[in-house]
C-alpha cells in the first residue's frame, strides 16, 4: 500500500511539473507576439493643472495585437516603421504605413490594434496628454 501511495505521488507530480512546463512553454510563444512599449519622456504641463504629457514607441512582433482597451488620454499616433491597423469604437479599421497619424480622445475604445504584417515587425510613436500618474492603458469591453 505505501508503493502505491508512492507511485500515485509521484504521477501527480510529474502531471503539475508537466502542466507548469506547458503554461510556461504557452506564456513564451504569447509573450513573443506581445507589443513592447518603451517610455521616451514623460512631462508635467503646467498649462493643464494635473496632466502630463508621455512620449512612448509601441513596437509590435508580426502578428501581433493588443486587446480592446482605452487611454482616457488624448493620444497622437506616428507610424516609424511597418504597417499598424487601428480602429476606435464607432470609427472606420485603417492601415497606417510610415509618416501616417492617428488619434484617440480621451472616451474613445480602441477596438483595434495589430500589426497589419504577418511577416514584418512595426514599431510606432504615441505622444499622450493624460492625468498625471494615471495608467497610459486601461482593458475595456
Amino acid at each position: 500500500m505505501t508503493f502505491t501511495k508512492l507511485i500515485l505521488a509521484l504521477a501527480c507530480l510529474i502531471s503539475v511539473t508537466l502542466v507548469g512546463l506547458e503554461a510556461k512553454m504557452t506564456r513564451g510563444a504569447t509573450s513573443e507576439q506581445e507589443a513592447k512599449v518603451n517610455q521616451l519622456f514623460s512631462k508635467d504641463l503646467p498649462d493643464l493643472a494635473g496632466k502630463e504629457g508621455l512620449m512612448i514607441t509601441v513596437e509590435y512582433p508580426p502578428g501581433a495585437s493588443d486587446p480592446i482597451h482605452r487611454h482616457n488620454a488624448d493620444a497622437f499616433v506616428y507610424v516609424l516603421e511597418g504597417s499598424i491597423v487601428m480602429q476606435v469604437r464607432g470609427g472606420k479599421e485603417v492601415t497606417l504605413t510610415p509618416g501616417e497619424t492617428f488619434y484617440e480622445g480621451p472616451s474613445d475604445i480602441h477596438v483595434v490594434g495589430r500589426n497589419a504584417s504577418q511577416t514584418k515587425p512595426a514599431k510606432f510613436v504615441v505622444f499622450l496628454v493624460k492625468d498625471k500618474g494615471a495608467p497610459v492603458l486601461v482593458p475595456a469591453k
